[in-house]
């Protein structure tokens, strides 16, 4: 599907839902066998889903693995204060505007564009070991751990690449990811999504696709996110949570009785969780973390 074609509602709910849709299968097929020791899974019923930005890591996951690029010379560091706007537009605005998902969309395309899969893995998994392990909230992550331990899986729902996803959740142990689907020939990214970017309704249909593969009973579910961008995700389920809620989210939580947790703390909560305080000092102040990351390993 040509994505200048995705204009009416009706052809965005359908990008939506193949989205949702593919994600579900890569999950399925990269998450740990039944056979695996580590998949303890016992309550085949129940499982919870978790976004990744600012909900289980501090900041977004794409902008840590732009800054790893960066630092390869794979862009320059305008190119990465771009996406750093973008990213600021998109996790700031609170409505999912049109125009700012599908510039969303090609910046992140820009980065995988014939590239080989196995390159962007690999590289993944040197970039989470350099700017994301530290970044774990490790009060979300022991509520993952509380999931596993009653026996249920836990999965990641993030617009992040699934390859990416997928290396974080591994990492900390989790059963796999929903994460946004690019499309590949040969094993090289075309520059095309099949379906969009997992996001906003995307989630909740690629939550929904899995609960059906997997024999999951939404209700006994469990979803957590900070954005109110994710309430039609957090809706799909019996449990919502909301963690470290913008104030959209946390409004919807007031209003709808769903659990609150809250992580962060004087400081570092002002800077992840107040839109006011985003602007232009963030926007240079990580693209000057780019550069200064560059240099040191230059």
């Amino acid at each position: 599907m040509s994505w200048r074609r995705v204009e009416s509602s009706a052809d965005r709910e359908r990008a939506a839902a193949l989205a949702g849709e593919a994600s579900a299968e890569a999950a399925l097929a990269a998450a740990l066998p039944m056979d695996d020791p580590a998949e303890r899974a016992t309550d085949l019923t129940a499982a919870a889903f978790f976004d990744v930005d600012n909900t289980m890591m501090m900041g977004a996951s794409m902008f840590h693995f732009a800054r790893g690029l960066a630092a390869r010379d794979y862009f320059n560091t305008s190119a990465l204060a771009g996406f750093v706007w973008q990213q600021l537009k998109f996790r700031v605005g609170g409505r999912e505007d049109p125009q700012s998902v599908k510039a969303m969309r090609e910046q992140a395309l820009s980065f995988v564009a014939g590239r080989s899969v196995a390159e962007l893995i690999s590289l993944g998994e040197e970039i989470y070991d350099e700017l994301m392990v530290d970044r774990i909230w490790t009060g979300t992550q022991a509520l993952a751990q509380k999931h596993l331990d009653a026996g249920q899986r836990v999965w990641l729902v993030t617009a992040t690449p699934v390859e990416l996803a997928q290396i974080i959740a591994r990492r900390l142990g989790l059963t796999g990811a929903l994460g946004t689907v690019a499309e590949s020939t040969d094993s090289i990214y075309t520059g095309r999504l099949v379906g969009d970017l997992l996001h906003g309704k995307a989630k909740a249909q690629a939550v929904r696709a899995l609960a059906a593969k997997e024999g999951l009973n939404l209700r006994r579910c469990t979803a957590y996110s900070d954005s109110a961008n994710d309430v039609p995700m957090l809706s799909v389920v019996g449990n919502a949570v909301a963690v470290n809620p913008d104030s959209g989210l946390r409004e919807t939580a007031r209003r709808r009785g769903w659990e609150v947790r809250d992580f962060r703390t004087g400081r570092k909560a002002a800077k992840i969780g107040v839109p006011s305080v985003l602007g232009a000092g963030v926007l240079a102040g990580a693209v000057a973390a780019g550069m200064a990351y560059r240099r040191r390993h230059a």
